[in-house]
C-alpha cells in the first residue's frame, strides 16, 4: 500500500510475520566459548572463557567492557562496530593486533582469527583457511549489537537507518552484499565524474551513461530486496515495540524511496541537470529512508526518551528474530550499557525477551555489578559474571 502523501509504502497493514514464532534450536546453535585479545585497544594480552549462555561483563567506565564486545564483533563481521579504521583499535604504542575466537557452530568447533599486521594489512581466517574477500565471512556468525550510540538509528539522519537495514540484509543475503559493494563503488565513480564536469567545464555524457547503466542493476536489486523484506520486518518491529512498552501506541513505519514513483533509469535521466549542478547523484537507493511516525507526527520529534529506547530495542529484537528464522539458530547478542536511563519495568521486559524467550548467547555490560546480578537472578537463568 502506498501512502497517498509520499513515495513510501505502508507495511503496517500487513499481518504479523511467521518469524515471531520460536525456532527449535536444540540441534542448531552458535556459541562463543573462548576469546583472546593481543594488543587490542586497552588489552595487552588477555583471554576469556565463556561458560554460560548469558554472560555479564561488569566494571567501571574505561576498563574495557565495550572493547571486549567490539572484539567479539570483529570476529563476526571482520571489523569494529565503533570505528571505521582498524588502526584505531591497536593498543597505544603497538603496531598491530590479534584476535582469536573459539566458536561452536551447530555443535562443530571452529576457530576464527583476525590479525592486523604492522604493515596495516588485515588477515582473517576460519579454521586456518584465509578468506580471499572478507565479505565471504559476513553472515557466518550472525550477531546483533545494541549500544548507546545506536539511539542515532531513531533520532539521526536517513544514513543511520539505511546502514542498519543494509547490515541486516547483508547477513541474510550474500548477493545483496555484493550488489551493495558494486553500487557504492559505481556511485563514488559517478560522483567523481560529476565533480570533474564542474572542474573542467567539459561534460562527458557518454561516460555518464555507462556509469548509469552500471548503477541501475545493483540499485534495482537493492530496492526490490528492501521493499520485499520490509513487508514482514516493519510489522514485526511494531509488534515488539508495543510488547516492550506493554501498551498499544499509534506507531507506524514506512519505507520511503524515490523508486516507488519512477524507475531508477528515469530518475537518473530526469535529474541529470540537477546532478551536474550539485556535483553528486541526487536520486537513488542511497537516499532511501524509514519514516517513523507517532500518531501523525515524526516519532523522533515528539517521542519520549523511553519511547525512543523502546523502538530501538524493538528494531534490534526484530533483527534477531529475522536472523534466527533465516539461519535456523539465534544470533549472538551484544548489549552494551543499555540499562542507563531505563526504568525497572523496561529493564525487566528487555531482559526477559533476550535472556528467557531468546535461546541465543547474550553478552551484557553494566557498570553496576549488583544491579545486573539482581536482574539475572530474578530471571532464574544460568549466567556467568565477569568483573573487569
Amino acid at each position: 500500500m502506498v501512502r497517498p502523501d509520499s513515495n513510501s509504502v505502508d507495511f503496517n497493514q500487513f499481518p504479523l510475520p511467521l518469524c515471531v514464532t520460536a525456532v527449535n534450536l536444540h540441534s542448531l546453535m552458535l556459541r562463543l566459548q573462548h576469546i583472546s585479545l593481543l594488543q587490542f585497544k586497552n588489552y595487552s594480552n588477555r583471554s576469556f572463557d565463556f561458560t554460560e549462555r548469558i554472560i555479564g561483563i561488569c566494571g567501571n567506565n574505561g576498563v574495557g567492557k565495550t572493547n571486549l564486545l567490539d572484539a567479539i564483533h570483529y570476529l563476526c563481521f571482520t571489523k569494529s562496530y565503533f570505528t571505521r579504521l582498524d588502526g584505531n583499535n591497536v593498543q597505544h604504542g603497538n603496531t598491530g593486533f590479534r584476535l582469536e575466537g573459539a566458536f561452536a557452530l551447530n555443535n562443530q568447533p571452529e576457530k576464527a582469527l583476525c590479525i592486523l599486521r604492522e604493515t596495516g594489512r588485515k588477515e582473517f581466517s576460519v579454521n586456518s583457511t584465509p578468506y580471499d574477500k572478507f565479505s565471504q565471512h559476513i553472515g557466518r556468525y550472525p550477531c546483533v549489537v545494541i549500544a548507546p550510540d545506536d539511539a542515532e538509528l531513531i533520532t539521526g539522519d536517513s544514513k543511520e537507518r539505511r546502514t542498519f537495514l543494509d547490515a541486516l540484509l547483508c547477513q541474510l543475503d550474500t548477493d545483496y552484499l555484493q550488489h551493495l559493494i558494486v553500487y557504492k563503488k559505481v556511485l563514488e565513480q559517478r560522483n567523481s565524474l560529476l565533480k570533474s564536469f564542474a572542474e573542467t567545464g567539459t561534460k562527458n555524457f557518454s561516460l555518464l551513461e555507462v556509469l548509469d547503466a552500471q548503477l541501475i542493476k545493483p540499485g534495482n536489486y537493492i530496492f526490490n530486496k528492501r521493499r520485499e523484506f520490509l513487508v514482514s520486518f516493519l510489522p514485526l518491529a511494531k509488534h515488539l515495540y508495543n510488547d516492550i512498552a506493554k501498551r498499544s501506541e499509534n506507531v507506524n513505519m514506512f519505507y520511503e524511496s524515490e523508486l516507488q514513483e519512477a524507475s531508477f533509469a528515469e530518475l537518473l535521466k530526469i535529474n541529470r541537470s540537477k546532478d551536474c549542478l550539485a556535483q553528486r547523484t541526487t536520486s537513488g537507493i542511497h537516499r532511501d529512508d524509514l519514516d517513523i511516525q507517532l500518531g501523525d507526527q515524526l516519532f523522533k520529534n515528539i517521542a519520549s526518551q523511553g519511547q525512543r529506547k523502546s523502538l530501538l530495542f524493538a528494531l534490534k529484537l526484530a533483527e534477531m528474530e529475522v536472523l534466527k528464522k533465516e539461519k535456523g539458530f539465534a544470533p549472538l547478542l551484544l548489549l552494551d550499557d543499555v540499562f542507563e536511563k531505563l526504568d525497572e519495568d523496561r529493564i525487566n521486559n528487555l531482559l526477559n525477551k533476550v535472556c528467557v524467550e531468546n535461546e541465543g548467547q547474550v553478552f551484557i555490560t553494566d557498570t553496576n555489578v549488583e544491579r545486573l546480578r539482581q536482574h539475572l537472578e530474578a530471571l532464574s537463568v544460568n549466567y556467568q559474571l565477569i568483573e573487569l
